[in-house]
């Protein structure tokens, strides 16, 4: 795995802007709650330590990861919003649905980001178990929520 060396949560600040004055969406599932609210924590406080202000955060929920994209559009669509962090959290299971749903949040997040020409960021784990879920959501592989909330600060600054 790509994450077996990396640390999500270590990042370069090159070309970071300030967000002080930049405004987020935050689209999160609430399927695999545990997991995601813990993304969500990650992305606030990354957004918040580079000068992101709480008023200028929106966050909505959608139930599951597959409602993702069309959450993401709805905040994208607004123009005083800036960048949009989708997060999520899809485990393997034992049946296709798996691959039926992270195909489709993928290639509907990455339709909203060509559709509406601002950062919409794919902040959602694929894992195989819960346990690598929780690792990539704050554990010992730090926090995908991080890497979400970076993402979208770099691409506004570039």
């Amino acid at each position: 795995m790509a994450t077996t060396l990396k640390n999500l949560s270590t990042y370069s600040t090159r070309n970071l802007p300030t967000a002080t004055e930049l405004k987020f969406g935050i689209v999160v599932a609430e399927w695999n709650e545990d997991v995601t609210s813990a993304l969500l924590d990650g992305a606030l406080d990354t957004l918040k330590k580079h000068g992101a202000q709480t008023k200028n955060i929106f966050i909505k929920t959608v139930p599951g990861s597959f409602e993702l994209s069309l959450g993401a559009q709805w905040l994208a669509q607004e123009p005083e919003i800036d960048a949009v962090i989708a997060l999520g959290c899809i485990i393997q299971g034992e049946t296709r649905h798996f691959d039926f749903i992270s195909q489709a949040v993928a290639d509907g997040i990455t339709q909203v980001n060509l559709k509406y020409n601002k950062p919409v960021i794919f902040g959602v784990l694929t894992p195989d178990t819960l346990e690598q879920a929780l690792d990539r959501a704050g554990g010992k592989h730090g926090n995908k929520g991080d890497e979400a909330a970076i993402t979208a600060l770099k691409m506004l600054g570039f």
